[in-house]
């Protein structure tokens, strides 16, 4: 099923809520990019956020059905996030929400992650890489667990807006001068918007003749 979707929408600018949009309505039917385990590996793909060696691996041992668990934790934990996000946004983000951070901060004990040193440059310089063991599938979780930490811990929860678009759900960072920006994009709600207020204008100006 999930092989014949679109490809995934990235425009929050903040992978953290990039990861609430797997989940929209990019036009007129609802869309959910981890409908099942094969859709939670396209969209970590397209998301960057885990290697394409991982996620072969990942496919190629995976028990029956496991993947597809998996996407179901991945749903439930999405719109736990959505609820958290939706409470607070336009809002500034204070200490007292670490509690309701509980579940995230339980995902995220369960990384296996170390540090270790590589080359770096095509000088031959050294730095120092994170890295994480992934030892079940149960660990792709864990990359859209820290994606959502940094957002939590790093972007103002004040700038955090819904698309004004009236069927559109998708949410987004407003980085604007001025902090205006009103749609998800221009190319999609955006010009929606335009096509409206322009056949409303050509109504108004037919009744008034």
């Amino acid at each position: 099923m999930s092989h014949q979707l679109p490809p995934a929408i990235f425009l929050a600018d903040a992978p953290g809520l990039d990861f609430l949009n797997s989940v929209a309505t990019p036009v007129d039917t609802p869309v959910d990019w981890l409908v099942d385990g094969d859709g939670l590996l396209s969209w970590l793909a397209q998301a960057g956020l885990v290697p394409d060696a991982v996620l072969a691996e990942m496919r190629e041992r995976a028990m029956p059905g496991e993947l597809d668990s998996v996407a179901a934790q991945a749903r439930g934990l999405r719109e736990w996030f959505r609820g958290f996000v939706e409470s607070r946004r336009g809002l500034p983000l204070a200490a007292d929400a670490l509690q309701d951070l509980q579940p995230l901060n339980r995902l995220l004990e369960r990384d296996e992650g170390f540090s270790r040193i590589v080359a770096h440059g095509e000088a031959g310089g050294l730095a120092l890489a994170h890295s994480r063991r992934w030892r079940s599938p149960d660990s792709l979780l864990l990359p859209i667990a820290e994606a959502m930490a940094r957002f939590v811990c790093e972007e103002d929860f004040t700038h955090v807006k819904t698309c004004e678009g009236p069927t559109c759900t998708l949410m987004f960072v407003d980085r604007t001068r001025g902090h205006a920006r009103r749609w998800c994009s221009m190319a999609i709600c955006g010009n929606r918007a335009k096509q409206a207020a322009h056949r409303h204008r050509l109504k108004r100006a037919g009744g008034a003749g």
